[in-house]
C-alpha cells in the first residue's frame, strides 16, 4: 500500500497551525521557560555522564583521581538530570504548546503553568546540590536513583508539584478546548495520563512501604512500578515527537492519525493495569517484581505500530539528509532500535542493562533535539540557518551513543558489572577492554554532539528577540 497523503497534501502544514497559536508574548514566555530548563537538565547530565563514563576507562582513575565515590553520586546525578528533569521539560514544553493549540491560542492557567516552571528550576536546584554536599549516601535503585539526604527528597517532590500542575493545566485546557484532539494534543494529554498513573503507583508503594528502614531497597520498591509507567509516559512522548518530525521533514503525516491514535490508546491501557499490580500480588515479592517487569514488552506493538509505518511513509517521500528534522527522526528511529534490540538479552546484573537503555535513551533524545531545533525554537521566533553544525551534532550523538551502548554490551560478554567504574572491575580480557574502551570512547562523541546541541540550542534560546 502507498504511504498515506492527504487528499489535499499541497494544503498540509503541521507547523502553521502551532505558529500561530503560539506567536503571543505569553505563549513563547511559558515555551521558552521549559525549554530552558530542560537545556540545564540536559547541560548537567552530559557533564557527569562524560565523567562517569571516563571513569569506566581503565586507566583513568590515576590519570584524573576522582572523589571518593564520585561514581555512584556522578550516576544519580546524571540519570535523574537526563532520564528524568530532561524528558519531563520536554514534556511541559509540549503540554504548552497543546495548551494553546486546542484552545484557539487562549488558554486558561497561564499563572499554573508559570508557576509549575519556576518549580521546575526550584526543585532542579534541590537535586544537584546534594551531590556537591559531604552528606548523603548515592542509593544506585532502578528508574529514579537517589540520594539520601532530606533536600534530595525534597527537589523530588517539588518536581512532582511541578508535573501534576502541568497536567491539571492541561487538562483544563483540554475540558475548554474549541478544536479535536490532534495527534500533539491527543500525546500531550496520554502523557499527563502516564504520568499520573506512574505517581498513583509511587503513591500505593509509599503507603505499603510506611514503618520499612530508608534505605536502597526501600527506593528499588518505591520506585520499582512507577518507573516502569515512567517509561509508557517516555514512548508516548517519542512516537508524539516522531511523528512532529516526519510531518515537518517531510511536508506529509507520517502516520495516518487514527494510526497514531491507537498506538496511545494501546499505551495507556496497558499502563493502566501496573496499579492493579499491588492488588493482584503480594506486595514487592518476586512475583510483582516479574509482572512489572514482563509489562515492558508492552511497549513493542504501538512503538513498531509508528516506526514500521512511518518508516514507509518516509522511503515514499522525498527526504534529504542536510534536513536536521528529518537525520533527527531516522536517527533516532536507529538508535531506539538497536536499543531496543540490545533489550532481548537484559539479565539486569551485567552492563548489557545499561547498553540496552542508553540505546533507547539515545533514541528519545535524537528526537527531542530535532524537537528543539525544528519545532520549538521557531515556535518562539528563534529558527536557526540550516548548518553543518546541526548536522554534525546529530552524527556525533548518535554515533557516540551506537558506540556507547554496543561496548558495554560487549564488555557485558565477559562479566563486566554495571554501575561499577572501570578500575573496580579487574578485567583482563581483550574483548573486555575494547568494549570498555569503546564505552569511553562512545561517550566523548556522544558528549561532544550534545554539548554542540546545547550551545546552538542555548545561543537561540538567550538571544534576544521581539515577543
Amino acid at each position: 500500500m502507498a504511504a498515506f497523503k492527504p487528499a489535499r497534501a499541497q494544503r498540509w502544514d503541521i507547523y502553521a497551525g502551532f505558529a500561530d497559536a503560539t506567536s503571543s508574548k505569553q505563549a513563547r514566555t511559558e515555551l521558552r521557560g521549559w525549554c530552558g530548563l530542560a537545556l540545564a537538565a540536559l547541560a548537567i547530565a552530559g557533564f557527569f555522564a562524560l565523567l562517569v563514563a571516563l571513569s569506566r576507562v581503565p586507566g583513568f582513575g590515576q590519570l584524573a583521581p576522582l572523589p571518593v565515590a564520585f561514581f555512584s553520586k556522578g550516576m544519580v546525578v546524571h540519570v535523574i538530570f537526563s532520564f528524568v528533569v530532561w524528558f519531563l521539560s520536554v514534556f511541559g514544553a509540549l503540554a504548552t504548546v497543546a495548551a494553546y493549540r486546542m484552545c484557539g491560542s487562549q488558554p486558561k492557567g497561564w499563572g499554573l503553568n508559570m508557576a509549575a516552571v519556576g518549580l521546575g528550576y526550584v526543585a532542579s536546584v534541590m537535586l544537584f546540590l546534594p551531590a556537591l554536599m559531604d552528606r548523603g549516601e548515592p542509593s544506585l535503585n532502578n528508574y529514579i536513583p537517589m540520594i539520601l539526604d532530606p533536600l534530595y527528597y525534597a527537589g523530588l517532590a517539588v518536581l512532582a508539584v511541578s508535573l501534576c500542575l502541568v497536567v491539571v493545566r492541561l487538562f483544563v485546557a483540554v475540558a475548554g478546548r474549541d478544536a479535536p484532539l490532534e495527534p500533539l494534543s491527543l500525546g500531550a494529554v496520554n502523557g499527563g495520563l502516564l504520568f499520573l498513573a506512574a505517581l498513583a503507583c509511587v503513591g500505593i508503594a509509599g503507603y505499603l512501604l510506611i514503618g520499612a528502614p530508608v534505605d536502597g531497597a526501600y527506593f528499588e520498591n518505591l520506585f520499582w512500578g512507577g518507573g516502569h509507567v515512567l517509561q509508557f509516559m517516555n514512548v508516548a512522548l517519542l512516537i508524539t515527537s516522531w511523528y512532529l518530525l516526519g510531518g515537518l521533514a517531510l511536508g506529509t503525516p507520517f502516520v495516518r492519525p487514527n494510526q497514531h491514535g491507537v498506538a496511545h490508546v494501546f499505551l495507556i491501557g496497558a499502563a493502566l493495569l501496573a496499579p492493579l499490580f499491588f492488588v493482584l500480588f503480594d506486595p514487592f515479592d518476586s512475583d510483582q517484581i516479574g509482572a512489572f517487569t514482563m509489562l515492558q514488552y508492552a511497549f513493542v506493538p504501538p512503538t513498531l505500530l509508528v516506526a514500521l509505518l512511518g518508516c514507509k511513509t518516509v522511503l515514499a517521500a522525498t527526504r534529504t539528509w542536510t534536513d536536521v528534522r528529518f537525520l533527527c527522526l531516522v536517527m533516532s528511529i536507529a538508535v531506539f532500535g538497536l536499543g531496543g534490540m540490545l533489550g532481548i538479552f537484559v539479565d539486569g546484573a551485567d552492563t548489557r542493562t545499561p547498553a540496552h537503555y542508553h540505546g533507547v535513551i539515545g533514541g528519545i533524545n535524537l528526537a527531542f533535539m530535532g524537537l528543539f531545533i525544528g519545532f520549538f525554537l521557531p515556535l518562539m521566533g528563534r529558527n536557526l540557518r540550516p548548518g553543518r553544525a546541526q548536522l554534525l551534532s546529530v552524527w556525533f550523538y548518535a554515533t557516540g551513543q551506537t558506540l556507547h551502548s554496543l561496548g558495554l554490551f560487549l564488555a557485558s560478554g565477559y562479566g563486566a558489572p554495571r554501575k561499577t567504574a572501570a578500575y573496580d572491575q579487574t578485567i583482563e580480557a581483550l574483548g573486555a577492554q575494547i568494549g570498555l574502551y569503546s564505552v569511553g570512547i562512545g561517550a566523548v562523541i556522544a558528549v561532544v554532539g550534545g554539548v554542540m546541541f546545547i550551545c546552538i540550542s542555548g545561543v537561540a534560546l538567550l538571544r534576544r528577540v521581539d515577543l
